[in-house]
Parts: structure tokens; sequence; C-alpha cells
């Protein structure tokens, strides 16, 4: 009876410790573990402002100092993009040609300390159009790192959305937001 009871507590503590948050004594400044993944699409319309975000669980980590483990490569499904209703879901799908082209795809190259920030090459694949930015900063906070990089509809080769005859129109430039939220 006894050895059941022990057998019972021990596996009862693996359980409570097995799905515990390890606690890192030492913290190594070269090493940054990456948990999540937010992309958000910042634009504006004749009507006002909008905000569309995609955010899902990307694990990976990225060495500062190594040549080997030092980007980030990610999917991101342009169907799971929220605008706050669905009509303006439904736009945005449409615009980026989500049907043809479901899947875009972030990279992030040359990580590099600059300051007390980074600097890194990034490249998004939107639709078939690739769009290339060097020396872009990513901003370091206590709990993600981020960047932004205005973009162009006609960059992408795609028109901006108009509605009702033209009287509601989203302006050409827009921002693309992205943070990498840090464990």
């Amino acid at each position: 009876m006894k050895q059941l009871v022990n057998t019972i507590m021990g596996l009862a503590f693996f359980f409570i410790l097995g799905s515990a948050r390890p606690i890192c004594l030492f913290t190594d400044s070269n090493t940054i573990i990456i948990d999540k993944l937010e992309i958000e699409i910042l634009g504006n319309s004749t009507v006002g402002k909008f905000n569309c975000s995609n955010s899902f669980t990307f694990k990976d980590t990225i060495y500062l100092n190594s040549n080997s483990r030092n980007s980030l490569k990610s999917e991101i499904s342009m169907n799971n993009f929220e605008c706050g209703n669905r009509i303006m879901n439904k736009d945005l799908k449409t615009t980026v040609k989500a049907a043809t082209f479901p899947k875009s795809t972030v990279t992030i190259t040359n990580i590099k300390p600059f300051g007390s920030n980074y600097k890194c090459s990034l490249n998004f694949r939107i639709t078939d159009k690739i769009l290339s930015y060097q020396n872009l900063v990513l901003k370091n906070n206590k709990e993600f790192l981020d960047g932004n990089v205005a973009v162009n509809f006609s960059d992408i080769g795609l028109e901006p959305p108009t509605k009702m005859g033209g009287i509601i129109k989203v302006k050409d430039e827009f921002v693309i937001h992205f943070s990498l939220h840090k464990l």
C-alpha cells in the first residue's frame, strides 16, 4: 500500500513539475527564444483607420553570434487575419488574393545587436511578390522584438479596395507591424 501511495504521489509530482515552465538561472545574452509571432496590417481609408491582425504560436531560437542559426522563417495564413468584422475580413482576403495565395512568408535574417535594439534583413513574400528590407531595426522590449514596414499596395501589384462605387477608398500605403514574442 505504501508503495502504491508513493507511486501515485511521484506521478502527481512529475505531472506538476513536468508542466511547469523551467526556471533559467543563467540568461545568455546571445540567445533569444521566440514563442509567438504577431502580424498586424495597419492602414487608413476615407472613413477611418483599420487594423487586421494574425497571431500564432511560433517556436524558434535566435543565436546572435552564430552564422548557422541567426534567422527565422514562418508561413502566415492569409485566411486567419482578423479585421474586426466579417465584411472587412472578406475584403482583406479578396484584396490579397488569399484563394490563390493562401500563405505568405516572412524571413528575418542577419540579426545583429544595434545598441539596445537589433538590426536585421527582412523578406516578405505576399502574393507572388517579395519585398526586401535591409538594416531594419527591431525594437527590443522586455517581452518582444517588434518592427514596422511601410508598404504600398502598388509595390505588391495589388489595388487598394474600394466600396460603394468609390466613396470608400483604402489608401495605397499601409504598415505591416510584426512582433516576435520572447519566452
